[in-house]
């Protein structure tokens, strides 16, 4: 054990610099005080002086919610009974956090880049979420990967949320917010806030072109793609009745040049299926239709429909502008295209992705997902949206909702 003698010396000298340190410094006035923001990771890492950052606008939007299949699906499945799961690596890879979180992607999905366009955080799923309105007012994310307009489309894949059962969803969160919030608050919340719908995919994958039930001796595909269509618009109408005003629908991609369908029907040189993709060019063409309709029925509406088929073949025309050196196989999987066997394990993935058009048998890549959300945000790469892009709706006002008027008239 040391003596208290060895254990003075050193503390005699600290004392002795800090008697100096006061004498030399204490005439010395200070030039600035700075001062530090407790959000450190936000700031930037430049050590110039600068002056400080202006305050950042408050988003254009209070929320974006979502509803749609596995293009969209940010982890809703992992909370069910289903074979439809991207719960696992190599899923989620290039995301943000590294690890899998449900998303059909190796990052980002389309409306992860949205939601940073409107300067709102990444929407949760609504299973995933705590169930208080403080993690809801950002918006929630409903859509269930398998699922498709008509209720039993993917149902041979397990348990998904359907169509028809998200809005339902929907409409259990929008009674939250009135009972929280009050009537008048959750009109205004509801009505300025964006809708984000992309499912339909599933109802050919799953149902039409399986010939589930016979449906092709019953339905032309032309007839069916109006079926799906006038329960889509419904639906919509469901939404507008609840003060849904600002709704982005997108059309389906070209599935037809999709990893599956080119393993499955032998494709040569990867040429797409042409049959198929004819079906999703129809679809997309009375969805268009559809939302003209919808917006000239609804008073105050805002309804835009996003064609990703003229995205997506936009990419395929143009890969080596964007980047993309394998178009026609996938970056995970087995088989000719990588299109046999779905993405089980991260030794079935390719190294770089990025360079890679198709994730797996069905998803694209994130960086897909990016250009395509960039063109629905501003038709930055080509022409997408119509009547207008997300960006020029959302920075069109809406008006009060007739009942909300009744109630601030109200003494």
């Amino acid at each position: 054990m040391e003596s208290s003698s060895s254990f003075s010396f050193p503390c005699l000298q600290t004392l002795a610099l800090l008697i100096f340190c006061h004498v030399m410094f204490s005439s010395v006035k200070p030039v600035a005080v700075v001062h530090f923001s407790e959000d450190l990771y936000t700031r930037s890492r430049n050590a110039t002086a600068s002056p400080p950052s202006p305050p950042l606008p408050p988003p254009p939007v209070p929320a974006l919610f979502v509803i749609g299949d596995s293009s969209v699906d940010c982890g809703t499945n992992n909370f069910l009974g289903t074979l439809a799961r991207a719960d696992h690596l190599p899923y989620g890879r290039d995301f943000d956090t590294h690890r899998p979180t449900g998303r059909f992607s190796n990052g980002r999905i389309p409306v992860d880049y949205l939601a940073l366009h409107l300067g709102l955080p990444f929407v949760p799923s609504y299973l995933g979420q705590s169930g208080s309105v403080e993690d809801m007012m950002h918006g929630l994310n409903y859509a269930s990967a398998g699922a498709g307009i008509i209720f039993s489309s993917g149902s041979e894949l397990g348990q998904h949320i359907s169509f028809s059962q998200q809005v339902q969803q929907v409409m259990d969160t929008f009674q939250q917010f009135i009972l929280t919030m009050g009537e008048h608050a959750a009109a205004e919340h509801i009505s300025n806030s964006v809708f984000y719908i992309s499912i339909g995919t599933n109802d050919f994958i799953h149902y039409y072109l399986p010939d589930v039930s016979g449906v092709q001796s019953k339905f032309f595909a032309w007839r069916f793609t109006q079926f799906l269509a006038q329960t889509m618009k419904q639906e919509i109408k469901n939404l507008y009745n609840a003060n849904v005003r600002r709704v982005v629908v997108m059309g389906l991609a070209p599935i037809g040049c999709a990893p599956y369908y080119l393993w499955q029907y032998n494709s040569q040189n990867g040429e797409c299926v042409k049959p198929i993709n004819n079906m999703i060019m129809e679809f997309n063409f009375v969805m268009r239709y559809t939302v003209g309709e919808l917006n000239k029925e609804l008073v105050d509406a805002n309804i835009i429909f996003c064609d990703a088929y003229v995205g997506s073949m936009d990419i395929l025309k143009n890969k080596e502008q964007y980047g993309f050196s394998f178009t026609d196989t996938a970056c995970c999987g087995l088989g000719r295209y990588n299109g046999w066997i779905m993405c089980i394990s991260p030794g079935m993935a390719c190294r770089n992705a990025t360079n890679h058009l198709w994730w797996d048998q069905f998803h694209p890549t994130s960086a897909v997902n990016e250009i395509l959300a960039e063109n629905v945000w501003s038709g930055l790469h080509t022409k997408m949206c119509y009547p207008m892009n997300m960006q020029d709706m959302v920075a069109q006002r809406v008006r009060a909702t007739d009942d909300a008027i009744k109630y601030s008239s109200q003494p």
